[in-house]
């Protein structure tokens, strides 16, 4: 980390988490050297990072949060995480959208983020089981009115999980009986060995009938989803045709996942979006 005083709150946060969790801990004299900012406003930034489940403060500094496979946070605790960097995945992803086509959009903070940059797109049809995706589409109607063009929502049906997707044998009923073009997926996890994975095993089977009711699959994760391994895997890298990401993510990692995937996307990278692999438009 390089120091810099005119850093946002919200990056120097997320600077502090990714050195508590690639250190394993940090102090918090070590972070105001490197971050060139008062012993307070560190203090203030780990009462944030430890409220919203993050890390863990202990005597002059932080450790990390070690996870259960089966722990899953809510949306409001997700959706205050990665902010930059859901919000340049949902912008690169955006552009892989084209009118007229059906997509799928899953529960999630990143897929939510998406949903804003498509509600201009003409003449979309977009599956959802999330609960706040629906609500954007819904909510951009009811703001402008009745309009030509506007996108028809299908809401499935099922349990509502803490993340506000809904999932079990409704949901997976209804999207069995669906086809759609593209499907855009938020995970809780992702790596070689257990593929993209979910603590919430009911969520894990409406992911799995989202996956096999798509043409092709995007997944939209910010890096740090990168290593992490939920209690139960539902897909294998090789059925995913992207993943949209953010350039957070380490250069060791990307070696691996162009070594398993057709398409890797950096949104942000150096300020534009970079491209490895097939970039044949989806």
């Amino acid at each position: 980390m390089s120091e810099n005083q005119n850093l946002l709150a919200e990056q120097r946060r997320a600077l502090i988490l990714d050195e508590v969790r690639r250190r394993g801990g940090v102090r918090v004299n070590e972070l105001t050297r490197k971050l060139g900012v008062s012993d307070m406003t560190v203090r203030r930034d780990l009462d944030a990072l430890a409220r919203q489940g993050v890390l863990e403060k202990v005597h002059g500094g932080a450790v990390p949060v070690v996870e259960a496979s089966t722990h899953e946070p809510g949306f409001e605790a997700k959706s205050g995480l990665e902010l930059t960097a859901k919000e340049d995945i949902a912008r690169a992803a955006a552009e892989l959208v084209s009118p007229g086509t059906a997509i799928a959009l899953s529960g999630g903070t990143t897929t939510y983020a998406l949903a804003h940059h498509l509600v201009d797109v003409p003449e979309l049809t977009v599956v959802t089981n999330s609960v706040r995706v629906a609500d954007v589409f819904h909510s951009a109607q009811r703001t402008s009115g009745p309009r030509q063009g506007a996108a028809t929502v299908v809401l499935t049906g099922g349990v509502r999980t803490p993340s506000d997707s809904l999932v079990g044998p409704v949901a997976d009923q209804a999207i069995a009986s669906l086809h759609f073009d593209v499907l855009f997926l938020g995970v809780h996890g992702i790596s070689v060995e257990a593929g993209l994975s979910t603590p919430n095993l009911a969520e894990a089977e409406t992911n799995r009938r989202l996956v096999q009711s798509a043409r092709r699959v995007v997944v939209v994760a910010d890096h740090t989803k990168w290593g992490t391994v939920g209690l139960s895997s539902f897909a294998a890298l090789e059925q995913v045709d992207t993943l949209v990401t953010d350039a957070g993510l380490p250069s060791e990692a990307r070696s691996e996942i162009s070594e398993h995937l057709r398409r890797l996307v950096l949104a942000g990278e150096t300020g534009e979006t970079a491209e490895t692999g097939d970039t044949t438009d989806i």
